[in-house]
């Protein structure tokens, strides 16, 4: 990068935007562009033509998304659809209008098919149904690569795909109800062993396996997809498959999962499992192997990245007292 390049993150404030800010720092000489959501609603055309107008970025970043659990994606389908197909298309639009060099796109796993073969490869992308329970969100994301992709094939922009497996770390959603697996099973784990609770029940049948990549890990990954040559990505993608997978490389069972967050924590009581509440897909392993090819790979353990997520979140209860 040169060493005035300018780079907006949108959605600077979410757990991989602000993640990719402390990567973007780390690396220097670059002028790191952010806005707040009452600085520039991403869902206004007009408002984010004239950010862009103003800023005129060099790169951008795409983090920015409206995100949830099993549960916000099944109450709020309308609201998950809806915010993230105008946050792309009016961002990816507005860069391609000023001409901005380079723009990452960040997805979400949950755009292959429910039943998609495991480890799941890019090229799974629209052979099947999706998941029911998230495919709004699903949806959304899918168009957003093929947002990129059209824009490259008709303009010759090189604007570009990450898909990253399931995120957690500083800056996650603890939510009880509106938040993913890992941080909400930090807070009720946490309170059951500040309460000396005996039992703490988790949705579903605890067999799903899922994969867990540390938020920091992901923000190098972005950073360095971005700083690929054009050649280079071009070279391990496709005009029209031009995603690149980002993941762990490895998963684990919901109820081991349970177990570890519990020994972080040192609850010690019972774990018991809701059959009654939704497990979701049975498996979500994604397949990193053309991004390890192109020289990255996860550094940060489960049980390391779950010890600063829970000190994550020792932190953030306590500044909001």
């Amino acid at each position: 990068m040169d060493p005035k390049t300018k780079i907006y993150v949108a959605g600077h404030n979410g757990m991989v935007g602000s993640a990719i800010v402390r990567q973007l720092e780390r690396n220097g000489q670059v002028e790191v562009i952010t806005r707040s959501r009452n600085e520039s609603d991403l869902t206004d055309q007009n408002a984010v033509r004239d950010f862009f107008k103003f800023s005129r970025p060099d790169q951008v970043y795409l983090a920015a998304a409206k995100v949830g659990g099993i549960h916000a994606n099944n109450t709020y389908p309308a609201d998950f659809i809806f915010e993230n197909l105008m946050i792309e298309a009016n961002v990816i639009d507005a860069a391609f209008r000023i001409g901005v060099e380079k723009l990452l796109f960040l997805g979400s796993s949950c755009i292959y098919p429910k039943l998609a073969q495991q480890p799941m490869k890019e090229e799974a992308l629209l052979t099947g149904l999706l998941e029911p329970t998230n495919e709004p969100y699903a949806i959304a994301k899918i168009a957003g690569i093929k947002l990129c992709e059209s824009y490259n094939r008709q303009y010759g922009t090189d604007f570009r795909s990450v898909m990253p497996t399931n995120l957690y770390g500083p800056g996650d959603n603890y939510h009880p109800s509106n938040s993913h697996v890992i941080p909400a099973l930090i807070r009720r784990f946490h309170e059951a062993a500040v309460a000396g609770a005996s039992n703490v029940a988790i949705w579903g049948t605890g067999t799903p396996r899922r994969e867990f990549l540390y938020v920091d890990d992901m923000a190098a990954a972005c950073v360095h997809v971005m700083n690929l040559e054009k050649s280079t990505y071009e070279e391990h993608t496709e005009p029209m498959l031009s995603h690149i997978n980002v993941g762990y490389g490895d998963d684990i069972a919901i109820a081991e999962l349970a177990d570890a967050i519990a020994r972080t924590v040192n609850y010690q009581g019972e774990i018991t499992f809701d059959l009654d509440k939704p497990d979701g897909p049975s498996r979500k392993l994604m397949d990193s192997s053309r991004l390890n090819s192109l020289g990255w790979k996860a550094r940060t353990s489960l049980e390391k990245g779950l010890a600063l997520a829970y000190a994550d979140f020792l932190s953030s209860i306590h500044n909001c007292r």
